[in-house]
């Protein structure tokens, strides 16, 4: 049975933000605020800006990518619950109640990081790579900790999570996950999560040339290598 749909192509129409979270300044970053939407307090990410630019199919895209990705996970328990929309280019979701990690230090604790670490694993058995976990990212609510912001998130077939590309991706977000509970709680990782924070030899050495071709098409970059002819 395919994923319920909830986004609902209509007018370009969106309620009035009654608070706003984040201006998007760079391409492709929506603005982000909250709103009431049919009686609820629901946050929105709106794209409409771009609606008569080149720029619009990629952002329609990006919503619709990010809406599959919160449907995947409806009932998940620590993600927002998608919430219907008046516009191809808005997504909306829950609104969370609650505080980035880190921001409540008393709240910090080794059964909230047990929690994290539950639902990540969740999220990674079904095949589901984040892509970007941080404090930003992660709130928490009533001792809850809640993932937000699946614009990156990655959903991949059994042989894509089991190839290296995939391990990767999977790993990479235990990584996160292990340095914030050393940084917040102020506890070193243990050998396994030690092993966690490796980067496999092929991620370094393709992590070194891109360094080098960024380096290399930077105008200093290049200023350096002339002056030194």
């Amino acid at each position: 049975m395919p994923p319920q749909t909830f986004l609902v192509p209509a007018k370009d129409h969106a309620p009035s933000p009654t608070r706003t979270l984040k201006r998007g300044t760079r391409v492709l970053e929506p603005d982000v605020y909250v709103a009431q939407l049919d009686g609820r307090c629901a946050v929105l990410k709106d794209y409409r800006r771009y609606r008569r630019t080149a720029l619009a199919p990629f952002a329609r895209m990006l919503v619709r990518r990010e809406a599959r990705n919160l449907e995947r996970l409806r009932g998940w328990g620590h993600a927002p619950q998608p919430v219907a929309t008046t516009d191809e280019l808005v997504l909306g979701m829950e609104y969370i109640d609650g505080q980035p990690l880190g921001e409540d230090m008393s709240v910090v604790s080794a059964d909230l990081f047990r929690q994290l670490r539950d639902a990540v694993g969740t999220l990674h058995a079904a095949g589901i790579a984040h892509n970007d976990l941080h404090r930003s990212n992660i709130l928490v609510s009533e001792g809850v900790p809640k993932v937000v912001d699946f614009a990156a998130a990655l959903a991949m077939p059994g042989w894509l999570a089991r190839s290296g590309f995939g391990r990767q991706l999977l790993r990479s977000d235990l990584a996160k996950v292990v340095k914030l509970q050393s940084r917040l709680g102020g506890t070193p990782p243990s050998p396994d999560d030690a092993r966690v924070l490796v980067d496999p030899g092929w991620v370094r050495a393709l992590r070194g040339t891109w360094t080098r071709l960024y380096r290399g098409a930077d105008g200093r970059g290049w200023g350096r290598r002339r002056r030194t002819r």
